[in-house]
Parts: structure tokens; C-alpha cells; sequence
């Protein structure tokens, strides 16, 4: 029964066992997919985490109100509104690549909060973190698009949808999506 509903979830040779039949999976994880995991648990709940300071004040954050001020000095205006995008944007991206689910959406939200990031604070300080750079932002696109390119791993939500085992169309989906955001934000 097992294989019959892994059957259709083919993974690459790394899942598969040379015993068993062509075109099936083994029902057991392999250290890729438990790899996977850890980077989704990893970046995802930290970026849940990030936009939860933003959105509800906690983990240290300011909250909207305080968030919003801050977004409207950039330009953004409503301030709020754009924090609660930002935010929000953060911590449901954030958390759909930890569960693995919708990936390549989570991973759109957060690259286009990154391309935002990158574009009004960061941008300007150059590459590194220590001088106040691109350095974060760029890795966290990054980690996202790469996760959505690879596919989430069998230890996914996704691994139930045909977009679960990533590809080049979800990873330019995420990428399009994220920098299509990113300019109309940009723009308004």
C-alpha cells in the first residue's frame, strides 16, 4: 500500500533504492530530504519570526504601528499598510517554507520583500551585513529560490502536488512573482 501511494511521487535516485521496482519511491526519507527540512525549518521560521515583529510585536519586534512609522520614513506610503504587507508577506512566506507548503508562493513573498529590502535600506551600504549591506537579503532570495528549484523534499506538505518536486518553471514562477511585486511596491 505504501508503495502504491508513492508510486506516483518519483524522487530522484537519492529516495530510490536500486531493489525496488522502476518507477517507485521507497517510503523512507533520505538525508536530502531531512537536509531540506532543516534549511526550510531553519530560514522559514526565522522569517516567520521576523515578520511576527513586525505584525504583532513580539520576538523584540516594534509592532504595525511602530513598523508602519518606520516603512512610511522609507517612502512607503500608507507606512501601515505596507508594513502589514512586508510583514505579513514575511510570516506566511516564512511559514509556508518551513511546512514546505505552496513553496513556490512562500518563496515569492519573501523574495520580493528581499528585492524591496535590498532596493530602499540595504542597496546602498554594498554587500556585507557588518556594513549594513545586501548580504541577508540576497541569501534568504536565494535560499528560497533554490528550495523551490530543488523542490521542498519528501518531508513536505507539497509532496502531495504536482509543483511539489520544484523545477525550473515553479523556481521562475517564485522568481517572476517575487520581482513583479517588487516593482509595483516599488513603483507606488
Amino acid at each position: 500500500m505504501v508503495t502504491k501511494l508513492m508510486t506516483y511521487h518519483r524522487r530522484p535516485s537519492s529516495t530510490t533504492t536500486a531493489s525496488a521496482a522502476p518507477g517507485t519511491a521507497t517510503a523512507t526519507s533520505s538525508a536530502s530530504d531531512w537536509g531540506l527540512l532543516l534549511i526550510r525549518l531553519t530560514f522559514g521560521l526565522l522569517m516567520a519570526g521576523h515578520g511576527a515583529q513586525k505584525l504583532f510585536g513580539i520576538f523584540g519586534g516594534k509592532g504595525l504601528a511602530e513598523t508602519g512609522k518606520g516603512f512610511a520614513a522609507l517612502g512607503y506610503q500608507p507606512g501601515k499598510l505596507f508594513a502589514a504587507i512586508g510583514g505579513l508577506s514575511e510570516f506566511l512566506g516564512g511559514l509556508g517554507l518551513a511546512l514546505g507548503l505552496l513553496t513556490p508562493l512562500a518563496a515569492a513573498a519573501l523574495i520580493g520583500v528581499m528585492v524591496n529590502a535590498m532596493a530602499t535600506v540595504t542597496g546602498g551600504h554594498g554587500l556585507w551585513e557588518t556594513d549594513g549591506g545586501v548580504e541577508y537579503s540576497v541569501c534568504i532570495a536565494v535560499v528560497a529560490l533554490g528550495i523551490t528549484a530543488t523542490g521542498p523534499g519528501r518531508l513536505a506538505v507539497d509532496r502531495f502536488f504536482r509543483w511539489g518536486t520544484g523545477g525550473w518553471p515553479q523556481a521562475a514562477f517564485a522568481l517572476g512573482l517575487g520581482g513583479i511585486a517588487a516593482a509595483i511596491t516599488l513603483s507606488l
